[in-house]
């Protein structure tokens, strides 16, 4: 469970650092931007590899149950999968989309949806301690977004290519996750 815990303060702080502008700036400012970014990719790659390798370890070991979700949170979590593999595909500035738009912060709420439906399907304290800080996270960085006056992606009238291709690679990517999630996971998402 530490490899776990530490995996998430690593990788979480490193994302959370970045909304200190100040800070941010300093170090960018002795580092410069490509070294800042080169140490910050490393920090958040070996904490993401810390969350993989303490979520397998607590798994391996023995998951502590703290509740039985309802029957009803696995089949919602399903679904609100697909809106937050959507999100995700959305979250390229170079396209901008109706949904893109109407998200403002696409990445974040596909973090969020992602957390929540985990939260929803799982009732075991290595799920709660990873998919709540997450929630946590992403909920604290959109203010943190919103108090800097990022409002996001600007909204645009009208559905574009966009939006469709979001959908699409969306909806194959959900897709291929249910059939590869017990693979990746260990854990399959629907029972034959």
């Amino acid at each position: 469970m530490l490899i776990l815990i530490t995996g998430i303060i690593v990788f979480l702080g490193s994302h959370t650092f970045t909304t200190f502008r100040d800070q941010r700036a300093a170090v960018i400012g002795r580092l410069g931007a490509g070294g800042f970014k080169g140490v910050y990719s490393v920090v958040a790659l070996a904490g993401f590899a810390l969350i993989v390798w303490g979520f397998s370890r607590y798994r391996a070991e023995g998951m502590i149950q703290l509740w039985t979700p309802p029957v009803w949170g696995r089949h919602l979590a399903i679904v609100l999968m697909w809106f937050a593999f959507v999100a995700l595909a959305c979250s390229n500035p170079k396209q901008p989309g109706r949904i893109r738009g109407w998200l403002r912060h696409p990445m974040l709420v596909g973090v969020k949806i992602w957390a929540l439906a985990h939260l929803l399907a799982n009732g075991d304290l290595g799920g709660l301690l990873l998919f709540g800080s997450f929630l946590a996270w992403a909920v604290y960085d959109r203010i943190a977004v919103k108090r800097r006056g990022d409002f996001g992606a600007a909204r645009i009238g009208s559905f574009t290519r966009a939006d469709g291709v979001a959908i699409i690679a969306g909806t194959v990517v959900y897709v291929a996750m249910i059939f590869l999630h017990p693979w990746l996971i260990g854990v399959p998402v629907i029972y034959w």
